[in-house]
């Protein structure tokens, strides 16, 4: 009676455990079927950001002379203040009009912004109508989402327009006939040179604008307008620093990002510096850096080289001294080098460092040794959600998006007729053929390097990160505006022109001229290394006292390299002094000898404008209230820094002298 009974219950129990089993598989295959597509989505927000900051010390003291110094404003640039306004008789325009300009601009992100503006000066010119420029990389070819016709992947449109109100008239679509008249291939069309000068457009385009009433011009290279202008036409340039610093405000949503990442910064309540490396394969090819990698990395950049060479991009051989360019500040400063200048100025290892255009050509692994000096090394991938990043590109197809097209479909009726076409068979029959073999996985993702001169076509995958980098470079200038210090470790891109650092530091020395932003000499700088390129993590205190005395150097002196070197090239990249004027405030004036500085620097930098009496503040500079800190005198923080070096070094050493010593007694014991 007993078993019956257990086995009753066995039955019970499985029975039981077998109802619970088949319930909890179709609550998962509910689960499955209902929540699985957005899974991905609400991953990301189990954390915020993927950033933990590491600080030493919970405070940091914001009112000591060695934080001025790292992080306060350049005194003798205080009363500098931004004034892009009209000065003189600046009429609006009229509703009258020689016709209209019709613009497509190609590039990256610090072209597209010098060719608006300066397409905007060449409007007013030629007294025309603009027509929203069309950036190449962002139309709907090229992948992106179709909920942006061009312009506004990038900057808001609507402000675009309002904002160039009293400058230039600015539409949206040309008329009906002359949209005819553009798709009937009727409408002259003028390729323009970086650095046009303003008599081509008065010469050459003029006429045939006021014949057909609308011109396309093309803008292969950036500028379009040469970037020193006559004094006739200065207020051309005033023209392009609102355009630039006010006109073009990014999209409302990547602002928004942008902003988020800089409160996300600050929350610690500690400055940051955006440190912009500037290593990018054209640039690098172009300059003549390959050696400097010693991999694949040289091997594509020496095609790229070779390709400029033929076209005629550049002039000189493909093979050239990496190591003696580098000497000579024609190449730029790797993030190990500017990370030791860095920790040499005094920065501690806790600083917040924010690397702009973070995809550097030659890896991340040139990003170790900066993550090795600094704990805090981040960038908008560490400090945004997956999603928010990817809330940015908007709806986006993803049909034809893939990365290599597959071979042709052959049917099996298409193998038979083409076996009875082929005729009489060798005898005996050849070996089969081996797999199809693609160019694109011949050798590796780089196979084309050995196959072609010609780079291969990018495929709609590509085109669609290109048109993403706008953004993410975007979100990364919104944040090296907003920086307490900016440094970059080069200021040339492909064609040797002025690139997305150049733009910062000119957006900065508008906005604010006393901000942090060094300018460091690159020859300088790969000097002083050299000098300890074998003790490199175990400088002395005169070889620290000589880089910091060359970055604060460098905060003045750097202006002026801009104006020889830079401005010529690209006018936004050193607005000085069209764009600025002198605020004259009452503290500089009862301090006569820092008054006679702050003169003797703004006039040096041709600014002596002064600003209207509605500008004339009478704040007062908190710095004067601290002594300046000695350049030369030994902080804890560099100190500990190359000391630690030093003793590691010194110990090791020590190390090898004893094992050398043991091994010297093991060998004369054995003789004896």
């Amino acid at each position: 009676m007993k078993t019956v009974v257990f086995k009753s219950k066995m039955k019970w129990a499985a029975l039981l455990g077998l109802v619970l089993s088949i319930f909890s598989l179709v609550s998962h295959l509910f689960l499955a079927r209902y929540t699985g597509r957005y899974l991905v989505e609400h991953r990301p927000q189990i954390t915020i950001f993927t950033w933990r900051p590491i600080f030493e010390t919970s405070d940091v003291l914001h009112t000591n002379a060695k934080f001025m110094r790292l992080w306060g404003p350049v005194k003798s640039l205080g009363s500098l203040m931004p004034l892009a306004n009209p000065r003189g008789t600046y009429k609006a325009p009229g509703l009258k009009h020689n016709g209209f300009v019709f613009v497509k601009i190609r590039g990256g992100f610090h072209e597209i912004r010098n060719a608006i503006s300066d397409i905007v000066a060449i409007s007013r010119l030629l007294n025309a109508a603009l027509v929203i420029p069309e950036l190449q990389s962002t139309t709907s070819s090229k992948g992106v989402s179709s909920g942006f016709k061009s312009f506004n992947y990038l900057y808001d449109e609507d402000h675009f327009v309002a904002a160039l109100a009293k400058d230039v008239m600015v539409v949206k679509t040309l008329p009906k006939q002359l949209k005819v008249a553009k798709k009937n291939n009727d409408v002259p069309v003028f390729t323009v040179r970086f650095s046009t000068s303003p008599d081509f457009y008065l010469k050459s385009v003029l006429p045939m604008l006021k014949q057909h009433r609308v011109v396309e011009i093309l803008v292969p290279d950036g500028g379009c307008l040469q970037a020193l202008l006559p004094p006739v036409f200065e207020e051309y340039q005033r023209l392009r620093c609102r355009v630039a610093f006010h006109a073009l405000r990014f999209r409302r949503e990547v602002q928004e990002l942008g902003t988020k990442i800089v409160r996300r910064l600050q929350s610690s309540g500690r400055p940051f510096i955006v440190f912009d490396p500037g290593l990018t394969k054209d640039a690098l090819a172009y300059h003549g850096c390959a050696e400097q990698f010693q991999d694949v990395h040289t091997e594509l950049m020496q095609h790229k080289r070779k390709w400029m060479i033929k076209h005629g991009v550049i002039k000189g051989n493909l093979s050239v001294d990496s190591v003696q360019r580098h000497l000579n500040g024609t190449c730029p400063l790797m993030p190990e080098e500017i990370g030791i200048v860095l920790r040499a100025f005094g920065y501690p290892q806790d600083t917040i460092i924010y690397v702009a255009e973070g995809e550097l050509f030659g890896g991340q692994r040139l990003m170790i040794p900066l993550h090795s000096m600094f704990d805090n090394v981040v960038d908008r991938t560490s400090l945004t959600t997956i999603k928010e990043l990817t809330a940015i590109y908007g709806h986006e197809d993803f049909s034809g998006s893939l990365s290599h097209p597959l071979p042709p479909v052959v049917s099996e009726e298409m193998r038979i007729a083409a076996w009875k076409k082929s005729g009489p068979r060798p005898w005996p029959l050849p070996p089969p053929p081996s797999r199809l073999k693609y160019q694109y996985n011949s050798e590796g993702w780089w196979g084309w390097v050995a196959q072609s001169e010609r780079e291969p076509q990018p495929t709609i995958m590509e085109l669609r990160t290109q048109a993403h980098k706008l953004l993410w470079d975007a979100i990364d200038y919104i944040v090296s505006i907003e920086a307490d210090a900016f440094i970059p470790g080069f200021d040339r891109d492909g064609m040797g022109h002025p690139n997305f650092a150049s733009l910062v530091m000119g957006h900065r020395l508008y906005l604010n001229a006393a901000t942090k932003t060094f300018h460091p000499d690159r020859k300088t700088i790969a000097l002083l290394l050299e000098e300890v390129r074998s003790h490199l993590y175990q400088a002395n205190r005169t070889w620290v006292a000589s880089v910091r005395k060359h970055l604060t150097d460098s905060l003045i002196k750097g202006l002026t390299e801009a104006a020889a070197n830079s401005k010529p090239l690209s006018f936004l990249s050193h607005p000085v002094p069209e764009c600025l004027c002198i605020r004259r405030s009452s503290h500089l004036s009862q301090n006569s000898s820092s008054n006679a500085t702050n003169i003797r620097d703004n006039i040096a930098m041709g600014v002596e404008y002064r600003c209207p009496e509605g500008m004339n503040g009478s704040k007062v500079s908190h710095l004067e209230s601290y002594e300046e800190e000695d350049l030369e005198e030994s902080d804890d923080i560099s100190s500990k820094f190359f000391q630690q070096a030093r003793m590691s070094a010194h110990a090791v050493e020590t190390n090898m002298k004893d094992v050398q010593l043991e091994d010297q007694d093991e060998n004369e014991g054995g003789e004896r």
